[in-house]
């Protein structure tokens, strides 16, 4: 099941253009009700990650500013900014591919949605089709340099 939907995320990350390759998917009983990539770059907007435009059009599809039983699948992991939202959006679930060693907050350099100083809590789930979603990036910062 979260192959699936994290195929549909990988699909998002390679519309993303001259921007880093990310892509995430909202997922709610079962369903997929909305989708994003990073478009940091053609709108020269640094909040434009994968992960907020997603959950800010999946508020917009349930009419809520919450995210209760709806899950993120996201190709790279969440940021301290994509994580914060989570939590403030209180989302059950958040579901990624590959680790970022630099600025992950969802256990690699911090765990930003399990801090005891939050209210809520999202879970976290690391490591889905890794291989993949790290390959994308690679491939995209390699034919940067």
């Amino acid at each position: 099941m979260h192959e699936a939907f994290m195929r549909e995320a990988l699909l998002e990350a390679q519309k993303s253009g001259k921007d880093v390759p990310v892509g995430a998917v909202m997922v709610y009983r079962g369903e997929i009700i909305a989708r994003a990539h990073n478009e940091r770059e053609t709108g020269d907007y640094p909040f434009a990650h994968a992960e907020m435009l997603c959950m800010q059009r999946a508020c917009e599809q349930m009419q809520t500013r919450r995210l209760s039983g709806c899950t993120l699948y996201v190709t790279l992991e969440p940021c301290p900014m994509c994580a914060g939202a989570m939590v403030m959006a209180q989302l059950d679930r958040c579901v990624f591919g590959a680790y970022d060693e630099k600025q992950g907050c969802c256990g690699s350099v911090y765990d930003l949605p399990h801090d005891p100083a939050f209210y809520h809590r999202t879970e976290c789930l690391g490591g889905v089709l890794e291989k993949e979603c790290a390959a994308i990036l690679k491939t995209f910062f390699s034919e940067k340099r």
